[in-house]
């Protein structure tokens, strides 16, 4: 059902993300050996407003919409939206911001 739609707005600290596919193939068509150990990295597309703590206030994400983030090998609901598959974390359940 939700494939039909195109976009997903996460309530709270929810953050939508797209994973990265390890690459296998190059552009010529030459096979890459993949590890074992391969680590789940993924793109934030949206991210929820923050958490709402006992006072009322709002903790906001920690991460925003461009973001790459380093994420749990296990976890996260899967969706589809758009015929493109995404996963949504709990801000909290985010590993780390990765930079070049």
């Amino acid at each position: 059902m939700a494939s039909q739609f195109k976009k997903l707005a996460p309530l709270l600290n929810r953050v939508l993300i797209q994973k990265y596919e390890p690459v296998t193939k190059t552009a010529s068509g030459i096979l890459l050996q993949t590890s074992d150990e391969k680590q789940a990295v993924g793109k934030v597309v949206e991210a929820g407003p923050g958490q709402i703590d006992s006072k009322g206030n709002v903790i906001p994400t920690l991460v925003k919409p461009g973001d790459v983030v380093l994420l749990p090998d296990y976890g996260g609901q899967k969706i589809k939206l758009a015929d493109q598959e995404y996963f949504l974390f709990r801000d909290s359940d985010i590993i780390g911001i990765l930079h070049q």
